[in-house]
């Protein structure tokens, strides 16, 4: 932990806590976005959103399928090899998502969006970094979806 899953739905619950008891916090409506599971127990998952929201969502929403997003406000070039002097075979636009094909390595991450694929840094994606992504200590806060 923490590890990263993808929602497998296009609406998603976001609860205050682990348990249909607890206050809904937000509707996610993306399916296949990358979120890090940051604490669980049998039936609910914890997680850190792309946006930094927290919340509990139950376990059968979720995917094993790894997925990244682009959260910066740019284009993100991808390229035929692993390398930034490569040859760009396509962009990833802001907000997008596509599907992680092969885990990164040496600091590049192959992608794979809409029947293209290609190399993109590491750091330029949402949904690969070891690192808790979200601040977990205080309260969580509605977000837009």
């Amino acid at each position: 932990m923490p590890r990263y899953v993808s929602l497998k739905f296009d609406k998603v619950y976001a609860r205050a806590g682990p348990g249909e008891d607890h206050r809904l916090l937000w509707v996610y409506e993306a399916k296949g976005l990358p979120v890090q599971v940051i604490a669980e127990n049998i039936e609910w998952r914890r997680i850190c959103d792309p946006d930094g929201g927290v919340a509990w969502i139950h376990r059968r929403l979720t995917s094993g399928e790894a997925t990244v997003m682009r959260v910066k406000t740019t284009r993100l070039a991808l390229h035929r090899k692993p390398r930034a002097e490569a040859e760009i075979v396509a962009y990833l636009n802001p907000r997008s998502i596509a599907e992680l094909v092969k885990d990164c390595e040496k600091g590049w991450c192959k992608v794979r969006g809409e029947g293209v694929s290609g190399w993109a840094p590491a750091g330029e994606l949402w949904g690969v970094s070891p690192a808790i992504q979200c601040k977990v200590g205080g309260a969580s806060r509605p977000r837009s979806r």
